[in-house]
């Protein structure tokens, strides 16, 4: 499921829940993420931002690529100097701000409300750190009543800027999950959170969103995955599924070489994205 105000649909192929059934996972995750680390590279160390400004670039970033919402992000602190300003500042300036980074008209007065609605449940500040001393679950609890904010962009400000065990689970995840078996093939994305950071250990949290969410990319494709390249191929529950249907087609892409192995899920902001 899709965070809040967006309607756009995920078309995948996934073998059918009778097949799944036939085939349960027995995958070691603490042995997956190993093998994906091997293969991909260890996690990048990169400065993250602070929780609010990881949540604004986190709305930025929904349904967009991660150089638009950099650029967007960029643009916005360039034009108002700081959230205080942003928060202060008419919609219409916000969306100019955003503007060459998608969906800008529902962004602008989500970012806006946002940060006045931190503003009054934090007596008046926009420091959340506050929220690493919390119980992840209250935390989780605390940055969903925001409007707009779901549990996969609370697992990201939580996770990314804070070092806390929350899963945020894409669609790339959500997919590579359902795909190996490690959920269920009916779970929901807004399901899968809770299920996966059960199962996951706190300390593999980020290393497995990182490796899932690069494998998702480049090999377990939504479309024509490229099973004959996959390194958990021996393991998976779905292979057999997706080999038969290769077979009938010739048109499978090769895997990227132009996208870096050690590529940021939800890239901190660079030089390059602000270009």
């Amino acid at each position: 499921m899709l965070e809040s105000g967006f309607n756009t649909r995920v078309e995948e192929v996934m073998p059918t829940q009778t097949s799944a059934r036939r085939k349960r996972s027995k995958i070691n995750i603490s042995d997956t993420i190993k093998v994906l680390t091997e293969l991909y590279g260890p996690v990048p160390e990169e400065p993250r931002l602070d929780p609010s400004h990881e949540l604004v670039f986190t709305i930025l970033s929904q349904h967009t690529s991660d150089t638009n919402s950099g650029r967007a992000f960029t643009n916005l602190m360039k034009t108002f100097g700081s959230l205080e300003n942003v928060a202060k500042a008419p919609v219409e300036d916000i969306h100019s701000a955003i503007s060459g980074g998608g969906l800008a008209k529902i962004k602008a007065p989500r970012i806006k409300n946002v940060l006045n609605m931190i503003l009054t449940l934090n007596q008046n500040s926009l420091d959340l750190t506050f929220l690493r001393e919390m119980p992840l679950e209250e935390a989780k609890s605390w940055l969903k009543q925001l409007p707009g904010i779901g549990p996969k962009s609370a697992g990201i400000v939580l996770s990314f800027s804070l070092g806390m065990p929350a899963m945020a689970v894409d669609t790339h995840i959500h997919r590579v999950s359902k795909r190996l078996g490690l959920i269920g093939a009916n779970i929901s994305a807004d399901k899968a959170h809770d299920i996966l950071e059960s199962v996951v250990n706190n300390d593999e949290v980020y290393p497995f969103h990182f490796a899932i969410i690069t494998h998702g990319r480049q090999v377990c494709r939504a479309q024509r995955p490229l099973c004959s390249d996959c390194v958990l191929g021996d393991i998976c529950p779905s292979h057999g599924f997706f080999t038969k249907v290769n077979r009938t087609n010739t048109k499978s892409k090769p895997i990227d070489s132009k996208i870096s192995k050690r590529q940021i899920p939800h890239a901190y902001p660079t030089q390059e994205t602000s270009k």
